[in-house]
């Protein structure tokens, strides 16, 4: 029953209202390094080189091969053509170990964006995205971050279902403006 409370919570199912206690739009991004996973490949993410190719969207997941991450996986990596298309590029970041996100990028990102590995914690930290009940996980929170390492975006919903269309058309709205 324990067990399945914990999974239960990390889906979002008894989380209850989180703290929106985001980063604000036109806030300067943290910069951070860290290792990812894309396609099974381990490498070294760094948001500011990443910057220098366009737009970066940013989500964070409480934990890797749960029914919410997984979900929200899936949606990403079905849309990663058309955040390609827009110039942006999608990083996700959860507590998770190197190897299991390893995993977790072929199997449910489908080798289509990068996952990154944040053991201690520091990146969910500088951007206010601590879960407010469980601070060992990420809350599910989607920045979109410009080229000039700004906040435009920033939605935080426990629910996977609407952060790829929120960040998609944040994403359309600033690429029409420049």
């Amino acid at each position: 029953m324990k067990r399945i409370a914990h999974s239960l919570l990390l889906c979002g199912l008894l989380a209850g209202p989180v703290a929106q206690a985001a980063l604000n739009v036109g806030a300067p991004a943290p910069d951070f390094s860290t290792q990812a996973s894309l396609g099974g490949k381990v490498y070294t993410f760094s948001l500011s080189e990443a910057l220098k190719k366009g737009p970066v969207v940013l989500y964070f997941f409480p934990a890797a091969f749960t029914q919410g991450c997984t979900i929200e996986a899936h949606n990403f990596a079905e849309a990663t053509d058309e955040y390609k298309s827009l110039g942006a590029t999608v990083i996700g970041v959860s507590t998770d170990n190197i190897d299991t996100l390893n995993k977790f990028s072929v199997s449910e990102c489908r080798g289509k964006f990068a996952v990154a590995a944040d053991g201690d914690g520091k990146i969910m930290k500088a951007y206010d995205a601590v879960h407010d009940k469980r601070p060992e996980y990420a809350q599910r929170i989607s920045y979109v971050i410009s080229p000039q390492g700004k906040i435009l975006y920033e939605y935080t919903d426990m629910s996977p279902d609407a952060h790829v269309a929120n960040t998609m058309r944040a994403l359309r709205e600033w690429k029409a403006k420049q």
